[in-house]
């Protein structure tokens, strides 16, 4: 049976990384990160422009869950509302596969670290700080399994996420 993560998460709290080193762990499996379906310029956010990158998510996701060369699909994207993860999970094909959704959080000291270190790398601009940190609240009433970070290093996080994918 095939695996599909979902992780979810505030900007900065490290899913990307976290991602990258499943994909590395994980036997047979592929990463997608659902900001490379939103990487464009000018960046608009509206009906339009969100349905069609969920419809392009599923697209993807559907794709791989088809193709018998990975077992294990790897999915990160800022999904702070129920709704995100439903409209994803609902328009995925039936077929011999399981999801289990994460929600990494962390601290509000702790984040606002991690993005002022990527502002001074100049991965990020200062504004995501409070956009981050105001989505943070979001994601304790979702339906996933939660995973704090604060404190943990990448590696911790990755092995928390296939830890508790094994106990469900």
């Amino acid at each position: 049976m095939k695996r599909l993560y979902l992780i979810g998460g505030p900007m900065g709290v490290g899913k990307t990384t976290v991602c990258r080193m499943l994909k590395r762990e994980l036997p047979a499996c592929v990463f997608l990160d659902g900001d490379w379906c939103w990487d464009m310029d000018p960046f608009q956010v509206t009906e339009e422009t969100k349905k069609m990158v969920l419809e392009n998510i599923t697209f993807l996701l559907n794709q791989f869950l088809r193709c018998s060369a990975y077992e294990n699909i790897v999915f990160c994207w800022v999904m702070h509302q129920q709704d995100i993860l439903d409209t994803i999970l609902g328009n995925l094909e039936p077929g011999d596969w399981e999801a289990q959704a994460f929600s990494l959080v962390c601290s509000p000291e702790e984040l606002t670290r991690r993005l002022l270190r990527d502002v001074e790398e100049g991965i990020r601009t200062a504004d995501v700080i409070p956009r981050s940190l105001e989505r943070l609240g979001c994601y304790a009433g979702l339906d996933t399994c939660h995973i704090d970070v604060t404190g943990l290093t990448p590696e911790e996080t990755a092995r928390l996420v296939v830890q508790k994918r094994v106990e469900k």
